[in-house]
């Protein structure tokens, strides 16, 4: 088996370290990441500049590149170049901080997961619910178990399984719930300010977004200190509303 990694929270990032020492436990693993940060740059793709790409390290069973791109573009060079053939599986992570409900439209690291699956390797992305203090053993652990099954098993086409581990002690862990997105609250703030030579600029800052913790969506399930496993399609067209649109007069 051979496994392709990425993250958004770049190359040297320690919760990626910490997947692809479990991951070499039971496949070939090549890492292709961001040479930084790249957080909520969600589905962008490179396409007006050059990808550059660095070797950074090869080991037994572990493979590690940094490019100048984006989670996805990472997600596209392992697949069509790095790689000596495509992967069985893609991998995301393990994030800094979850990624629930509405964040996954922002996530780079769901978005890599995302690109995964547009080009036929099951895929999951996995994000831990912490910016400090972080314990990424359970969540790493988790991650290989979780590889083993969907390479068992299988996913349907065109989608993916978007992860969210609690950050707490194994012996706190209450269990594994597979869940619905959740919908987010956001504390969206926008400031406002002039630079030296006088021409206004602007900061996009906030508190960090919380959810609703209704029963079985991905909020409930983490608040509860239970592992998030949401299967997630690329249609997310709303069926229901397609006969009401019809019924429209706008012509």
């Amino acid at each position: 088996m051979h496994f392709l990694v990425t993250n958004d929270d770049g190359v040297f990032a320690d919760g990626l370290a910490a997947l692809v020492d479990e991951l070499k436990k039971i496949a070939e693993v090549t890492v292709v990441a961001p040479d930084r940060e790249r957080s909520a740059v969600g589905h962008s793709l490179t396409f007006f500049n050059p990808l550059r790409v660095q070797a950074i390290k090869q080991e037994k069973k572990v493979t590690v590149y940094s490019s100048d791109g984006t989670p996805s573009d990472c997600i596209l060079l392992g697949i069509y170049d790095l790689m000596p053939k495509k992967p069985d599986l893609v991998i995301s992570g393990i994030n800094r901080g979850a990624n629930m409900g509405d964040d996954v439209t922002y996530s780079g690291t769901v978005s890599a997961a995302m690109e995964g699956i547009i080009h036929g390797v099951p895929s999951f992305a996995i994000s831990l619910n912490a910016f400090s203090e972080v314990y990424y053993g359970y969540a790493a652990s988790f991650a290989r178990k979780l590889a083993k099954s969907v390479l068992k098993y299988g996913l349907p086409p065109r989608t993916f399984l978007n992860v969210n581990v609690p950050n707490v002690p194994d012996e706190k862990i209450q269990g594994l719930e597979i869940t619905k997105q959740g919908e987010s609250i956001y504390d969206q703030r926008l400031i406002k300010r002039m630079d030296p030579r006088g021409i206004e600029y602007y900061w996009i800052t906030g508190a960090l977004p919380t959810g609703e913790a209704e029963e079985g969506t991905d909020f409930k399930a983490v608040y509860g200190n239970k592992v998030s496993v949401t299967p997630i399609q690329l249609n997310m067209t709303n069926h229901d509303l397609i006969k009401e649109i019809k019924k429209w007069e706008i012509l």
